[in-house]
């Protein structure tokens, strides 16, 4: 069960919940007794595979080839 704990409290010793926190524990933050927040360690990164997508993705063969008048108005030169 999440400890629970007033928003005034959690300023007060915001360094004891944040400890609790990383050991695990889940923190319900209150206010006038709403429910605001909730504490919680964070979720373990998911790693994707490497070549998820291989040979779904293409590029057109013209991908590197810039137009000599689309670098001229990036470089500020109207002709």
């Amino acid at each position: 069960m999440p400890n629970t704990v007033s928003f005034r409290d959690l300023r007060k010793n915001l360094s004891r919940f944040l400890r609790q926190a990383r050991q695990g524990e889940e923190i319900i933050v209150t206010s006038r007794g709403q429910v605001v927040a909730r504490i919680m360690p964070p979720a373990e990164p998911q790693l994707r595979p490497i070549g998820l997508l291989k040979g779904q993705i293409h590029m057109a063969e013209d991908f590197d080839d810039t137009p000599g008048d689309v670098i001229a108005a990036m470089e500020g030169d109207r002709e």
